[in-house]
């Protein structure tokens, strides 16, 4: 590509002579990005297609400008269709492009922004050449499968990962603050709206904002399966693919083993297994493993599956209300996930025992911190005696004094054996910081 073509490209995606719009700004994620970037390691902001990181790039690039010149900021848009050359010479080129071209003051150390990098042939080299001359504070976006999988950066980068938007920040796209607890009080029946939609249609932002939002799910979930691993990884088992990744779907927060999905879908082993290694590092599913003070036997136990969002779940065929309880269970699982990502001393597994079984368990270095079960209907007797047996249990042999259990709309509080219960409604335990 030519340096004149280069350049158009970029001043369409940066600052430098106009302003550009940002969208509704998700203030943790960029907090946290301030407090990454100060550390001068490589920042890899990574999650599953359309939850955000690019508009997140952008977004960071004007928090910046209070302290940074823009032009001492360079963005590169790789899914930008007039790039058509994605060799680490391009790569290259770009940033002698900028340096020459656009870069003023030579003593001040840029802020080099690269979305999509993992489209470019042997990025890690640019970047860690880079990183290594001390030259440019580096923030890079892309699919885990792309970025996770690189040994390049092993001890040089320090991970983001972008979920679509949580609760709270979808009550701050429709404009709504709670500040307290009085707040949640007065504004319950419109919190509550908000919440239904959130439950059945998720938290992408393109989707939050939009109409047709079934059909941009239904998009998304296409262009995971073709462009985040077909294209990737040369996938050509194409139906296979998608037919694994549909039955993962509409088996969310069911137990599964590999084993018996090649029995049920008739796919060999080895393939269903690396499907879905490209599946869970595509950001579209999580598996969960079982509890056990015994790696051999947690690795034997079934892993039950989850979705990123519960818009894809209902946007595959699913009906809401024939599936509350488990849809509630799945955006459990993703919030739990959101909370402690950047946490790496905490783990998140389920807890069985016998026919007890208790949704997550949180366990924070060598000892479980706490015990979840998610019980959507609590009025059922029969169904809340069996849930809270199952918590009880799990209390007992971890040795905790409380275990939570979150419903649709219950809450409250119960001793049991000197044990304590606390009920909690989802819609209200998604809003605790």
């Amino acid at each position: 590509m030519e340096r004149d073509e280069i350049l158009r490209i970029l001043v369409d995606w940066n600052f430098w002579e106009r302003d550009i719009e940002t969208g509704i700004s998700r203030n943790k994620y960029l907090k946290e990005m301030d407090k990454l970037i100060s550390t001068d390691q490589i920042i890899t902001l990574i999650g599953p297609r359309r939850s955000g990181k690019s508009t997140l790039l952008l977004q960071f690039a004007k928090f910046l400008e209070k302290d940074v010149e823009k032009k001492d900021i360079l963005i590169v848009n790789f899914e930008d269709y007039r790039f058509t050359e994605y060799s680490v010479e391009t790569l290259e080129k770009i940033y002698e492009t900028y340096l020459e071209r656009v870069k003023q003051n030579p003593g001040t150390k840029p802020y080099i922004f690269l979305d999509e990098v993992q489209r470019v042939n042997e990025w890690e080299r640019f970047v860690r050449s880079l990183h290594e001359r001390k030259e440019a504070k580096i923030i890079v976006t892309g699919s885990a499968s792309k970025l996770l999988v690189s040994t390049c950066l092993t001890g040089r980068h320090l991970s983001l990962f972008i979920f679509p938007l949580s609760f709270s920040e979808l009550l701050e796209f429709r404009g709504m603050e709670i500040k307290d607890e009085l707040g949640k009080v007065a504004r319950r029946i419109e919190l509550k709206k908000h919440f239904y939609e959130y439950f059945e249609l998720g938290g992408f932002p393109e989707v939050v904002l939009k109409s047709e939002k079934t059909r941009i799910l239904l998009e998304y979930f296409n262009d995971i399966i073709t462009r985040d691993i077909v294209e990737r990884f040369r996938v050509r088992e194409i139906l296979k693919l998608r037919t694994l990744a549909k039955y993962y779907i509409t088996n969310f927060s069911n137990p599964i083993t590999f084993n018996s999905i090649k029995g049920f879908l008739n796919i060999p082993l080895h393939t269903v297994e690396r499907f879905s290694y490209y599946l869970e590092n595509s950001g579209l599913i999580y598996f969960l493993s079982r509890f056990s003070f015994s790696l051999k036997e947690q690795e034997k136990s079934p892993r039950k599956v989850y979705v990123i969002d519960n818009g894809l779940i209902n946007a595959i065929g699913l009906r809401v209300s024939e599936n509350a309880g488990r849809l509630a269970e799945n955006l459990v699982f993703v919030e739990l996930k959101r909370r402690y990502s950047n946490n790496p001393l905490i783990e998140i597994y389920y807890w069985k025992s016998n026919t007890k079984e208790v949704d997550f368990v949180i366990k924070k270095s060598m000892r479980i911190e706490s015990v979840i079960q998610v019980c959507w209907k609590i009025e059922d007797e029969k169904t809340k005696k069996r849930e809270i047996d199952a918590l009880v249990l799990a209390m007992k042999k971890f040795k905790l004094s409380e275990g939570l259990v979150i419903t649709e709309d219950y809450e409250g509080e119960e001793a049991i054996n000197g044990l304590k219960i606390k009920f909690m409604p989802l819609w209200k335990w998604l809003l605790i910081s």
